[in-house]
């Protein structure tokens, strides 16, 4: 790690302090330093991180080169005595207030307005430690049924959640469409995994995100997700709607982008999360008649 952190930088590089982090569910993540430079280091099993490291540098450094939000520059990967590490820009944080989320608010709506060329992206990514199947497809509805709720609904099958809730599921999948009547997204480049864990602010009072599982996609399915696990300030959605409205329809469309990440927490946790489910699967077919 220290020679790949040299190699990247220019500058030698040893580690003199090491301090755990909160790492998040999946991984353990520490600050490294050398007395002069600090960096943020997440590490994993390699057999299973390895390329999600690699997808998540990937997709921190497109957000980068997109001038919007603010994002941890990524300074290398790689594999160290079978432990993948993902080394990233240490950005102190503990700043915030309602200033800093109205500029989130405002910079996200800058990330969705930048067109992209596609729906999916140009890899296979994860989300949390599922993997995330994003092979290109210039059709949304089929993207989504396939890729996304399709794909999370046949892990939970292979996972023991057989009967009512596949049968319902499936019902979905069929019937969804529905909720695009008049509404024609446009691919952007979301952060994909944007819940209110994965932002914050620095010390200097910039607001950042981290953490995601990018894609090209409907952009109110990022927006979506930042209501979701206990959502943000209302000073973020007033910023973002008065820098990019709002479509009709959005309400319904938004239970079934979050189904997608209450699909995942279920094959990744378990628990209450089927009963979640099962509840907006039958709150969706309901409105959709």
């Amino acid at each position: 790690m220290e020679r790949h952190i040299a190699a990247v930088t220019g500058r030698r590089f040893v580690v003199r302090q090491r301090q755990p982090l909160g790492g998040g569910c999946i991984n353990q993540a520490w600050r490294v330093g050398d007395g002069e430079r600090n960096f943020f280091v997440k590490t994993h099993s390699a057999t299973i991180a390895r390329t999600m490291f690699e997808a998540e540098a990937a997709g921190l450094a497109e957000l980068a080169a997109t001038g919007t939000v603010r994002v941890p520059l990524p300074a290398g990967h790689g594999v160290v005595a079978g432990s993948a590490f993902l080394v990233l820009e240490h950005l102190p944080l503990g700043g915030g207030g309602t200033r800093a989320l109205e500029t989130l608010g405002r910079r996200l709506a800058d990330l969705h307005r930048i067109p992209q060329p596609f729906f999916g992206w140009r890899r296979d990514n994860a989300i949390g430690s599922t993997r995330q199947p994003n092979d290109r497809d210039d059709d949304w509805i089929a993207f989504w049924r396939k890729r996304r709720l399709g794909f999370q609904l046949e892990l939970a099958a292979r996972n023991g959640y057989e009967g009512e809730p596949r049968r319902r599921g499936e019902q979905l999948l069929a019937r969804f469409e529905g909720l695009f009547a008049g509404y024609r997204p446009m691919p952007a480049l979301l952060h994909g995994d944007l819940w209110s864990g994965n932002a914050g602010c620095t010390v200097d009072g910039e607001p950042v995100v981290f953490d995601p599982a990018c894609y090209y996609g409907d952009r109110e399915a990022d927006l979506a997700m930042t209501e979701l696990f206990g959502g943000f300030p209302e000073r973020f959605y007033a910023a973002y709607r008065e820098a990019l409205p709002l479509d009709v329809g959005y309400p319904q469309r938004r239970t079934l982008y979050n189904l997608y990440h209450v699909l995942n927490h279920l094959n990744l946790f378990g628990g209450g999360y089927r009963a979640q489910a099962e509840h907006m699967i039958d709150r969706l077919l309901a409105e959709l008649g």
